[in-house]
């Protein structure tokens, strides 16, 4: 996926909060903060407004930052507030980090009935179609490149073509 397309991921709303943000701390810094600071009062003033403005976007970022793990656990359908909280207050980003590492799979669309579904789903929960490739010999779910069943160890050379297979590009789409 583009980095544009992760970009809408981002609601409206945290991108006006983001913006207001960078100018609220840009204006504090280059009015207030830095010139009171004793190692910043002999830079000069150009100097002081370039230093406020980038250091403005820290905070900018951040924002932003919480603002895609909400709308991105929001598509994966996962619990998007407790995420979001859990980014906020767990400290020294750990919280951001473990979202990242822990975030479930984008969820497949069920080709027979459109419903949204985990990846690791092998049949739909609605309608009961198979959206992965089974084991002829004992049902256990397949990968597609398999060769053998990993459960039983029966060749599979007909788990691709199986009526229970299913296209990954357009499952992907409602």
């Amino acid at each position: 996926m583009s980095w544009q397309k992760e970009i809408r991921v981002i609601p409206k709303f945290v991108w006006v909060i983001a913006a207001l943000a960078y100018l609220a701390v840009s204006v504090g810094l280059i009015l207030v903060a830095i010139p009171e600071y004793p190692n910043t009062s002999n830079l000069p003033q150009a100097g002081k407004i370039v230093l406020g403005l980038l250091a403005a976007i820290i905070p900018a970022v951040y924002i932003l930052l919480l603002g895609y793990i909400y709308g991105d656990a929001k598509r994966r359908g996962m619990r998007y507030i407790v995420w979001t909280l859990l980014a906020i207050f767990v400290p020294n980003a750990i919280g951001i980090i473990l979202y990242f590492v822990l975030r479930d799979p984008m969820p497949v669309f069920c080709s027979n009935c459109g419903v949204a579904v985990k990846s690791t789903f092998t049949f739909c929960p609605r309608c009961a179609k198979a959206l992965r490739p089974t084991c002829l010999q004992c049902g256990h779910a397949l990968e597609r490149t398999w060769s053998h069943c990993p459960n039983c160890g029966a060749a599979t050379p007909t788990a691709a073509t199986s009526p229970g297979s299913l296209d990954y590009d357009s499952a992907s789409q409602p």
